[in-house]
């Protein structure tokens, strides 16, 4: 079964985020933040460790609920929406830690995102009625569909805690991929990759990317992939945004020097 591309909308913005704060305490985790993801593209999320970009990314999927701003998606406020609506809008997302099932196959995986996806209810899947058993089959060749996609076609009964690492990370992705998703959060997809994981990684990206039409919103530390996969770069400092447009631009941007990019110098 092939993988069918999103539907394509004609409004650019997809997402806003508008003075987006969130504060823990004595804490300004996110201060005031602003930007715009136009409709297919790649943008990148980047700063030091305690920026506030994960915390940023639970306030747009329903994560944390933020003391200021709001988060439009398709032109719908989405702000403070549980994380099950929020992804019933069409909002997927990894985690910076992996959040498998381990002793559950590849397939079944990524079959348990799908069904979020499924109308029949427990009594016609226990019933084992016609609706549910098509919804049933549709949703493992779709499931089959998505590992092949991520690389991981030859192993979809392979338990998830048996993965190497870095296809834990493309499982986890194609588990995102599972809820029909036309927005995509990456957090920190490459962390504790080698080089050659994190090659296979860009190209795996840019695949999805083009193969769904998707738009993609990533925040990662290893700032080469980041630089050369993203149409635009945000870059958050101590919960603010410090420097904001094409990655050729921002990597010059004095600010950024300071506080990120002049230690990758």
């Amino acid at each position: 079964m092939s993988v069918a591309p999103a539907a394509a909308r004609d409004d650019p913005a997809l997402l806003v985020v508008d003075g987006a704060t969130c504060r823990f305490g004595g804490v300004l985790a996110v201060n005031a933040v602003s930007f715009s993801v136009a409709r297919g593209e790649l943008f990148g999320l980047i700063g030091p460790n305690g920026a506030g970009k994960t915390t940023l990314f639970n306030l747009i999927t329903g994560l944390t609920a933020p003391t200021g701003g709001h988060v439009r998606y398709q032109d719908t406020d989405i702000t403070g929406l549980p994380p099950h609506r929020v992804a019933a809008c069409g909002i997927a997302r990894t985690f910076q830690n992996v959040r498998l099932f381990g002793e559950l196959s590849a397939l079944d995986n990524v079959m348990i995102a799908r069904h979020v996806r499924t109308r029949s209810g427990l009594v016609s899947g226990v019933l084992g009625l016609r609706r549910a058993r098509q919804e049933e089959r549709e949703t493992r060749e779709r499931a089959a569909a998505l590992l092949a996609l991520v690389g991981l076609a030859e192993r979809p009964e392979e338990r998830a805690r048996n993965f190497s690492y870095g296809d834990q990370r493309r499982l986890e992705i194609a588990r995102a991929l599972a809820l029909e998703p036309e927005l995509l959060l990456l957090d920190e997809p490459a962390a504790g990759m080698n080089k050659a994981e994190k090659r296979a990684l860009s190209e795996l990206i840019r695949t999805v990317r083009a193969r769904l039409r998707l738009t993609i919103l990533l925040i990662e530390h290893h700032v080469p992939l980041v630089m050369d996969l993203c149409d635009r770069i945000a870059v958050l400092n101590f919960g603010q945004l410090i420097a904001l447009g094409a990655p050729a631009d921002v990597q010059k941007h004095p600010a950024v020097i300071e506080a990120y990019l002049g230690d990758e110098a």
